[in-house]
């Protein structure tokens, strides 16, 4: 990624900035026949991920791998581990508004037919962790009659047709050969089209480098063979990863023997992360 204390690298942002705006509208009208999302999911995207440092390894062959996650909700406890060691893995925003991975808490109390959904955007969950940089579950439901309740991780879904790619106007956003959607800082010019994009609201602008940012799956680790970080450090084995191209993988595993179900398939982005343990109120 572009470092954002070199001056050459901000100058040529700007730049692009400030060309983003009359080049998104003939941009936006590419994307949306698709031209654009079949130009950075070809071979030549290898050349751009490693000019963009997340290609980590010559001897990583992604054409040999079809990465894919899996969430199991009725195992999750909400600790928010893996919230944390995505903050520390990936140099995210050390504040409560910026994640690439959070958790959501879903409560039914009795008579209720829709969840209360309690998220990383609630100041009194914020109030809860003793900290402006952090969020916590307040105990809010205490005394109250709760029929359901449960934790839902959510993260990048890196789907199969992405809409963030359709719309970034400088290709900075693209989907690789083995799945993993990135984002090129050097050509990303901060126009946040791809954050209004997802429909699963995975994006945020970054205000310090001044460029959008999302989870990759920690691309830098499975590329060398260990599991994102969000995983590893998971006490209950509630996230679940691996190569879909191996059908003995952990993921393989998962979704064959589950009734598993992705978040809102109605929007044609095909996601690569499977839940169970979830109702139709969770999107």
């Amino acid at each position: 990624m572009t470092n954002p204390s070199d001056p050459s690298g901000k100058a040529r942002r700007e730049f692009l900035r400030r060309l983003g705006g009359a080049a998104v509208a003939c941009t936006a009208t590419l994307a949306g026949a698709g031209s654009l999302g079949a130009a950075r999911s070809a071979p030549h995207s290898d050349a751009r991920a490693a000019a963009s440092g997340s290609f980590p390894t010559k001897d990583y062959d992604w054409t040999k791998h079809r990465w894919a996650f899996g969430v199991d909700a009725e195992k999750c406890i909400g600790c928010l581990r893996c919230v944390e060691a995505c903050k520390r893995e990936n140099d995210v925003v050390g504040d409560a508004h910026h994640f690439r991975t959070w958790v959501e808490r879903y409560v039914y109390l009795e008579g209720d037919e829709k969840p209360r959904i309690d998220s990383q955007h609630d100041p009194e969950n914020i109030a809860a962790s003793g900290s402006e940089r952090e969020y916590r579950f307040a105990n809010r439901y205490q005394g109250a009659k709760v029929e359901k309740a449960f934790f839902v991780p959510k993260l990048c879904n890196q789907c199969t047709h992405p809409a963030c790619v359709q719309v970034c106007p400088t290709g900075a956003t693209y989907r690789t050969v083995d799945g993993v959607v990135l984002i090129d800082h050097k050509h990303c010019i901060g126009c946040q089209y791809c954050v209004q994009a997802c429909p699963y609201g995975a994006r945020f602008f970054n205000p310090k480098e001044r460029v959008t940012d999302k989870c990759t799956w920690c691309y830098h680790r499975i590329t060398k063979g260990l599991q994102p970080a969000c995983v590893e450090v998971c006490p209950v084995g509630a996230r679940i990863f691996g190569d879909r191209n191996d059908r003995q993988s952990p993921i393989s595993l998962f979704i064959r023997n589950n009734r598993v179900q992705v978040l809102r398939p109605e929007t044609g982005n095909a996601p690569n992360v499977f839940y169970v343990g979830i109702d139709k109120e969770v999107s």
